[in-house]
């Protein structure tokens, strides 16, 4: 039978193309499993519709999108930040559809202060940038020195080009960023198979978000010693490796405890 396929979602104001070279990093650990990458609505291929302001009118979307694209679950879902809540949020729906789900340097109420997940170093950037009507250029290196602490710039160029042919709206953000501030996780524990990952250096989303996920759901979490928020950028090889190890594990009892 072919193996369930990998859905990818990245997170605020991002699209399938922010994945860059991770896509083929995961394929060649998972060389036959298929992966599936799905832009939110309002962001990248779908930048000319409405963003939705709840998570989990974003979770029936990717469902629309899926079977409009003949894609049947059951899924494993591979998800950052926003993209994470859907994923949460998906488990928690549809859990039959899922059969496993890996969430990358995410946060969540009730479990996070909103200090922690949105660390309060960024508040003055992110502040300028609004103020001052900052340019394509002085947003985007400003989000990637925010999320990756790689020395390389190598992305920003690809970063600009996806600004220009595919704008996120202003609207679009404002929407996403209330789904992401609203969304609450549900009570108690994912049923689905959870495997966490975070940057121990993540400076804007503080470990500790994952780390107090891992503690009350007592699932497994994974901490990358140096990479900043955006982990498949700064250490795809490492992410890839992560979930292979974690899936050869998930049949035995290790794999439910952090």
């Amino acid at each position: 039978m072919p193996a369930n396929p990998w859905i990818f979602l990245r997170g605020l104001t991002r699209e399938s193309r922010h994945w860059g070279g991770f896509v083929e990093q995961f394929q060649q650990v998972f060389p036959n499993q298929p992966v599936v990458v799905l832009d939110l609505a309002g962001n990248g291929l779908q930048n000319h519709r409405s963003s939705h302001s709840r998570v989990e009118d974003m979770v029936e979307d990717c469902r629309t999108q899926l079977a409009q694209r003949h894609i049947a679950p059951p899924y494993q879902v591979l998800a950052m930040s926003l993209g994470a809540m859907v994923s949460v949020a998906w488990a928690q729906a549809h859990p039959q559809e899922l059969t496993a789900q890996v969430l990358i340097n995410t946060s969540l109420r009730p479990y996070s202060p909103f200090y922690q997940r949105l660390q309060p170093a960024n508040y003055a950037t992110l502040l300028r940038l609004l103020l001052t009507n900052a340019t394509p250029e002085a947003w985007e290196r400003a989000i990637l020195h925010m999320t990756s602490n790689s020395a390389s710039t190598a992305a920003l160029p690809l970063w600009l080009q996806l600004r220009q042919q595919q704008p996120v709206s202003q609207a679009n953000a404002l929407r996403q960023l209330l789904a992401a501030a609203r969304f609450q996780a549900p009570a108690g524990s994912p049923t689905v198979p959870t495997l966490l990952l975070a940057s121990e250096h993540d400076h804007l989303v503080c470990a500790a978000c994952s780390r107090s996920l891992a503690q009350n759901w007592g699932c497994p979490l994974r901490l990358h010693p140096s990479a900043g928020h955006d982990l498949p950028l700064d250490d795809g090889p490492w992410v890839a490796a992560q979930v292979r190890q974690w899936l050869a594990l998930l049949s035995t009892p290790a794999a439910a405890s952090p």
